[in-house]
């Protein structure tokens, strides 16, 4: 039944690649270099910006988002699959391994920056990226809640 707890929990992984989309994920300002610059990691974008704000150089980054999109649509249709908790299960596993690739690739990304830069800071990640680790725990919950209701479901039918 979609009022199962399951189903805010999946809502919640929706919820939470709409806020790794919308904000910013990560950034860093190079104090060591005599211009100081910063970079801006957004789910579309990594930007890099002078002192003054202005942009010097952008890159494209739409994977990012693409993936995080993905996430959210199945997690979405994971919401509708409340007769079929073995598809859901399984829907479920496939999200958490694209949230798994989807953290990598944050890091892949942060780490060549900072390499290309040669900084000794690695930079903060802000609330996109803390986003899809809550998304995690979610997703996780929500598959611990589908096995349960799949043994309540094994429970009964035994006593008929």
């Amino acid at each position: 039944m979609i009022q199962r707890v399951q189903t805010i929990f999946l809502f919640l992984v929706v919820v939470a690649m709409g806020i790794t989309i919308g904000s910013p994920i990560w950034e860093q300002t190079d104090a060591s270099s005599a211009t100081a610059n910063s970079w801006n990691l957004s789910a579309f974008m990594l930007t890099n910006l002078d002192p003054a704000g202005e942009e010097i150089q952008s890159t494209s980054k739409w994977y990012i988002a693409a993936l995080a999109s993905f996430v959210g649509l199945l997690a979405l249709i994971s919401i509708f699959q409340y007769k079929n908790r073995g598809r859901q299960m399984m829907l479920n596993m496939v999200n958490s391994l694209l949230m798994v690739g989807l953290v990598a690739t944050v890091f892949l990304t942060t780490n060549g920056v900072n390499k290309e830069i040669a900084s000794e800071v690695a930079g903060s990640y802000n609330m996109g990226f803390w986003a899809i680790l809550a998304a995690m725990v979610c997703n996780m919950l929500a598959n611990r809640f589908i096995r349960k209701d799949e043994a309540l479901v094994r429970s009964v039918d035994r006593i008929r």
